[in-house]
């Protein structure tokens, strides 16, 4: 399947596993990756900078296959210096970088001096000309659908991605509600040149959380996340599950986010998804678990998605101009 996407990356399928906290690893970005896929393994998973350089060799060990390493900006509570990461991530070969959160202004100029192309997710198309203008090399447009923080507009992919596609001259990725086969199908109808998935990836054999976790998510009905940090202006897309309930109660009475904080800490996050008690803390899922039923290995659900695709498009779709 070739797209603008898989030109310029380097890969076989226009399908990206998206940077995602304590589960981006090295072992599941190699897996996308050889898969023909674009893996992405997560700097700020590793709290030092020596294990970050570690995990990196370590994905190089694993394929050798182009791969990424994403970074989130501004989004941590804990004080971290972000040039740091930039640094060890420049100097450590990798020639492509996922950004996410604040604007990647401050580091483009050393991302640029090492030749790394940068995918920058933005949730809405002021931000993505924005990102366009710095000399990004895509941009990952997530529509509300999507896990984790969609952002304060509320605007569905089926508007969001055809409304940058109009706007954009680089290539751009669709991400969130997308799973499998008909999800990169309408991507590419809507004027993307690919997807980018995090929830469908969690659900993987390789993916590095407690097997409750995944089947959480093919136990998963379209109505089955919650949005949550409405009230502090910090909306984010969760598993609809015993903590996101109380926080949105607590919100509804006014509560102020050192309300919900104890609920939603780092601790308790990691107690879900390594312990597999699916209601100890939060667990950042998106509508399109909803539309999982299994958990394959990466190459089984890359090659089954692209495959599907091409069934979709080469006889559904080529039905109806015949």
């Amino acid at each position: 399947m070739k797209t603008r996407i898989t030109e310029l990356l380097g890969i076989e399928y226009p399908i990206i596993c998206g940077g995602m906290m304590r589960v981006g690893t090295a072992e599941l970005a190699a897996a996308v990756s050889n898969a023909g896929g674009l893996g992405i393994m997560t700097a700020l998973s590793l709290p030092t900078l020596e294990l970050l350089k570690a995990e990196i060799e370590k994905c190089q060990s694993l394929t050798d296959k182009p791969f990424a390493v994403n970074l989130t900006v501004g989004v941590i509570a804990t004080q971290i210096n972000y040039a740091d990461y930039v640094k060890v991530i420049c100097d450590s070969g990798v020639k492509i970088v996922e950004t996410a959160g604040r604007s990647p202004e401050p580091f483009m100029e050393m991302f640029n001096a090492h030749n790394i192309k940068v995918i920058h997710k933005c949730v809405t198309v002021r931000h993505a000309l924005k990102a366009e203008k710095l000399g990004v090399a895509v941009v990952s447009i997530d529509g509300f659908e999507c896990a984790g923080h969609p952002g304060e507009d509320d605007i569905p992919g089926l508007i969001l991605i055809p409304a940058a596609a109009d706007k954009l001259s680089i290539p751009i990725l669709a991400s969130g509600g997308i799973a499998d086969g008909r999800g990169l199908v309408a991507a590419l109808a809507l004027g993307a040149d690919g997807i980018n998935m995090g929830t469908r990836f969690v659900a993987t054999q390789e993916a590095p959380v407690h097997d409750n976790v995944k089947r959480a998510i093919v136990n998963m009905k379209e109505t089955d996340s919650a949005l949550i940090f409405r009230s502090y202006k910090n909306t984010a897309r969760v598993f609809k599950n015993e903590i996101a309930l109380k926080v949105q109660e607590i919100e509804q009475e006014g509560g102020a986010f050192a309300d919900v904080h104890s609920y939603v800490s780092g601790k308790n996050q990691e107690k879900a998804w390594s312990t597999g008690d699916i209601n100890a803390g939060m667990l950042t899922f998106g509508m399109s678990g909803g539309l999982v039923n299994e958990i394959p290995t990466c190459e089984e659900l890359v090659k089954g998605i692209a495959n599907d695709a091409k069934a979709i498009i080469n006889e559904r779709l080529a039905a109806f101009s015949s």
